[in-house]
């Protein structure tokens, strides 16, 4: 596929103009949206993404179609999977619904700065080496791992790290948010608002999550373009997104079972695949290994779509199994 530098700068041009208009209107009206609001900017954003696909199939084949949407979707869903943790960062900084807003939507700034940067690096480490998929594949099965064995985490299992601990000793925060400020003064002394804070910590989330999701959208393709727009495809809307599904997070008890399936899958894909373009001399001598299949594009996405089908209604069942129990206890 091959994508031009004007391609790249329309792409680029459109969709930094989608982010600043979702600025403009957090910036002029900071407010919790309404469920109606965040279904409309979601169905805005993913039938997008909709288009976009339908896009590349006209103009480059089903083939770049097929990766699109199936790195979307798996970005789409670690995204979801990312706001589990976010919801458990507002809380425990006590950030005020009608603020949360900006926070997400920086957020998503700076994860598309980050993931921008990842992807240059793991395009530019894949060009040059090969061998790459294997450590690609074996971090994404030691993710899958750790992920199944924890399950979702919660408020108990927060912790803070170094940077977010070394931030509260070594600046100046108020006790009070002050708007949607960063900085305040209080007792004439200039200081920064514990939204500050909040943004470290959404800021190294952000960071840790791309660790995860750079390679696992690299076991599908290795097209630039492509893993770049698939990315921020899956990061648009997430700020309605946290909104509209509220409470609906607590319900989705096995979507880490499921992604923990999906990241298990797409890191023996990446081994596979390196296994069957091998050049390390002491693996098979050097030579490729012909037993090693290579998984198509269409398989990988009914795996990925079936599982986290599977996952979500598995959840919401149980979920809503558990409540009719609870139910029943308090009624007998």
């Amino acid at each position: 596929m091959d994508v031009s530098g004007l391609i790249w700068a329309g792409t680029l041009v459109a969709l930094i103009a989608v982010l600043l208009v979702d600025l403009l209107i957090i910036g002029r009206r900071p407010h919790e949206p309404s469920v109606r609001e965040s279904s409309l900017w979601v169905g805005f954003y993913v039938g997008l993404a909709l288009l976009f696909g339908a896009g590349l199939w006209l103009f480059s084949g089903a083939s770049a179609a097929g990766q699109f949407y199936t790195g979307w979707l798996t970005e789409y869903s670690l995204s979801v999977d990312n706001l589990f943790v976010f919801v458990i960062i507002m809380s425990r900084f006590a950030v005020p619904r009608q603020y949360q807003q900006k926070v997400l939507l920086i957020g998503i700034v700076l994860a598309l700065v980050m993931r921008g940067g990842f992807i240059a690096a793991g395009a530019a480490l894949i060009s040059q080496f090969s061998w790459v998929f294997y450590i690609f594949g074996a971090f994404l099965i030691y993710t899958a791992i750790n992920l199944a064995r924890q399950g979702e985490p919660d408020e108990d299992e927060f912790s803070e790290n170094v940077l977010i601990r070394w931030s509260r000793k070594a600046l100046p925060v108020s006790r009070t948010y002050d708007g949607a400020r960063f900085v305040t003064h209080e007792g004439g002394r200039r200081m920064f608002t514990p939204l500050l804070i909040v943004m470290i910590a959404i800021g190294t989330t952000d960071l840790i999550f791309a660790l995860d999701s750079i390679p696992a959208i690299f076991g599908i393709t290795q097209q630039a373009y492509l893993v770049f727009t698939a990315n921020v495809f899956a990061l648009m809307g997430l700020r309605q997104l946290y909104f509209l599904l509220g409470g609906l997070l607590d319900r989705l008890i096995y979507l880490s079972y499921g992604l923990a399936v999906v990241l298990g899958f797409i890191g023996v894909k990446l081994v596979l695949e390196a296994l069957a373009d091998n050049n390390l001399p002491f693996i098979n001598g050097g030579e490729h290994v012909a037993w090693a299949p290579h998984i198509p594009i269409w398989l990988s996405l009914l795996v990925i779509l079936g599982t986290l089908l599977v996952a979500t209604a598995a959840s919401l069942v149980k979920s809503a199994r558990d409540r009719r129990r609870a139910l029943a206890e308090a009624r007998g």
